[in-house]
């Protein structure tokens, strides 16, 4: 068995686009994986530990399960590790640190979440929550739309925006970038809004009314966006399984998972004036192949 640290993942330089193109392929063999909703604890108030299995298909052999935690107040609050498993012998493969897949996999799902649903015309992108997973995000879409003008808002928290936005703004130049002082700024007349942060009290956007048409709406964490729910044109979601539990569901005016989109069995955005929110839930699918290909790499 193997033990993978955190330094041994980062130190093989794996691309932003190599990890967009793997939870690609994660979706389209979706339908051919066992792959149970995750289960979520509650130790305190918001924090969660939640463990996740997933079966890959028969030609991979691999069976792996993630456990990953939320903890206010630790640095970073995701935590995981994930136990990988040959499933025709049963025997563990590997122990792996999960806190770089965790982020870059989930990153790379709400960039490949963003460039199948935007509305055509996409030029605002506004992004709320600028810890790990909101830089992972980033770092997946910024170069996607590094050469079409677009403008990218940051929603100002302490002195986040500001050193996101030089970081940034030096490696595209091609991308304008705007800080925000209230939700309100960030996403009127935007395209995109991206939310990375972990814990919300109540609604981020009391008004939906700011919302324009042909907005897609990316909740990373699920929270702080529950009174688009009922109103937007359509939902999609990593997995049905994952969401079926969420207040609104029964009331969604069109559900559908991205992997239909992206296997062409669903049309995904019929036009540019549906508002679309993309629930991107996190599938221990992606973590799995993701350690999966890790140690093809390592060899």
């Amino acid at each position: 068995m193997r033990i993978i640290s955190d330094n041994d993942i980062r130190t093989l330089g794996i691309e932003p686009r190599q990890c967009v193109e793997w939870v690609r392929e994660a979706f389209l063999m979706k339908d051919r994986c066992q792959l149970p909703p995750k289960i979520s604890l509650h130790p305190q108030g918001s924090d969660f530990i939640n463990t996740m299995p997933c079966l890959l298909p028969e030609e991979y052999h691999r069976f792996g399960c993630k456990v990953v935690s939320r903890i206010k107040g630790t640095k970073p609050a995701l935590k995981s590790e994930m136990m990988i498993v040959d499933s025709l012998t049963g025997e563990t493969v590997a122990v792996m640190n999960c806190d770089w897949i965790t982020a870059m996999r989930t990153g790379a799902v709400a960039a490949l979440a963003i460039s199948c649903l935007r509305n055509s015309n996409a030029r605002i992108y506004s992004f709320v929550g600028l810890g790990v997973i909101g830089h992972t995000t980033l770092e997946c879409l910024l170069p996607m739309i590094a050469d079409s003008g677009c403008v990218v808002r940051l929603k100002r928290y302490e002195d986040h925006a500001e050193k996101t936005a030089v970081a940034f703004a030096e490696r595209f130049p091609g991308i304008t970038f705007e800080i925000c002082d209230t939700m309100e700024c960030l996403v009127a007349d935007a395209d995109v809004v991206v939310s990375c942060i972990t814990d919300a009290d109540g609604l981020l956007v009391e008004d939906v009314s700011l919302f324009k048409p042909g907005v897609l709406v990316v909740p990373v964490h699920t929270r702080g966006f529950q009174n688009c729910d009922k109103i937007f044109d359509r939902v999609f979601a990593d997995d049905e399984g994952h969401v079926r539990g969420f207040r609104y569901f029964n009331e969604f005016k069109g559900f559908a998972e991205l992997s239909q989109v992206l296997d062409g069995s669903d049309p995904g955005r019929e036009n540019d004036c549906q508002r679309i929110l993309s629930y991107n839930i996190g599938l221990g699918l992606h973590d799995i192949l993701f350690g999966t290909k890790i140690l093809e790499i390592i060899g």
